[in-house]
């Protein structure tokens, strides 16, 4: 397994499409997976340490977990199948001993940022399916700026009424650029 770590969040306009660039800690490749929007949220948020005031899904997640006297180890991305990636939540507990939980790749690296674990994409998937960062440039639309992509997720916070994450957004935003 190939350890790896979020480089960034990209959105790409042409295709309205969020896409979670993993970047190999030791080495050159990038592995591009693409997310819908509110996965990229959750990434966001878990990116950028902002606490919400409930649980959202992978805060309930995590609290299962917990509760059930678990801990997670590590993430992976072990698999895809006709573009489609697959990954495990590699849990270790005193009741159940190791396990294996599959995840859509976009929740499981929501939980390990949260819980700052290792994430692992195996070999034969890095193989496939990666990039280096030349073809990332060559070959895509420019990545927005931050202030576009907080503006972007401002947008999506409004739209979908969630107000208090759309106020920290905004005081990132007039942060950035205090004329506003």
């Amino acid at each position: 397994m190939i350890p790896v770590k979020v480089h960034k969040i990209a959105y790409y306009p042409a295709n309205r499409s969020y896409t979670v660039i993993l970047q190999e800690i030791v080495g050159r490749r990038i592995l591009p997976v693409v997310v819908g929007a509110f996965e990229a949220q959750a990434i966001a948020l878990s990116l950028e340490a902002l606490k919400t005031p409930r649980p959202l899904t992978h805060d309930l997640i995590i609290n299962i977990i917990r509760g059930f006297s678990s801990r997670l180890v590590s993430v992976s991305i072990n698999k895809i199948k006709d573009g489609v990636f697959f990954s495990v939540l590699n849990l270790e507990g005193d009741l159940n001993g190791s396990l294996e939980i599959d995840s859509r790749p976009s929740d499981a690296l929501a939980i390990a940022l949260r819980l700052d674990v290792p994430i692992f994409v195996g070999k034969k998937v890095m193989e496939e399916a990666s990039i280096t960062e030349n073809d990332l440039t060559i070959n895509s639309v420019p990545a927005p700026s931050e202030l576009e992509n907080l503006e972007t997720r401002l947008a999506q916070a409004v739209e979908q009424e969630n107000y208090e994450i759309a106020a920290k957004i905004r005081d990132k935003i007039k942060g950035l650029n205090p004329v506003k």
